[in-house]
């Protein structure tokens, strides 16, 4: 922070603000909840979230994943859910608004991912 001269300020509980930022960092690393799994945004390729994950249970709509290891599956690693708004907010040079329609107005298995307005 100090090299970039950014004040260091807290988050205040607020911790949407860290999903966010995570988000403009690691904005190349999305998936989408579709019904075999997941799928990259950007290259289709079919993923999965690790069984370790505290999210392997939860199966969130829309997530940023660190990396992808291949063992049985390609499986996300260090995945955090996100709001699929705030990819056109950073990253409007990568992503177009097509690619980021929101899929809760389709079918979806029930009880899988939350809204938009459950991300709060």
């Amino acid at each position: 922070m100090e090299r970039v001269e950014v004040a260091p300020s807290s988050c205040a509980g607020n911790y949407s603000l860290v999903r966010k930022a995570v988000t403009a960092g690691f904005f190349y690393h999305t998936a989408r909840l579709t019904r075999g799994g997941y799928r990259t945004v950007k290259h289709q390729q079919t993923v999965f979230i690790h069984p370790n994950s505290s999210l392997f249970e939860e199966q969130p709509r829309w997530v940023i994943y660190h990396e992808l290891v291949f063992t049985t599956k390609e499986f996300m690693r260090q995945v955090i859910e996100i709001d699929s708004a705030w990819l056109l907010e950073v990253a409007p040079h990568y992503y177009q608004a097509k690619e980021l329609e929101d899929a809760s107005a389709r079918k979806m298995p029930k009880k899988v991912g939350k809204s938009r307005e459950e991300l709060g």
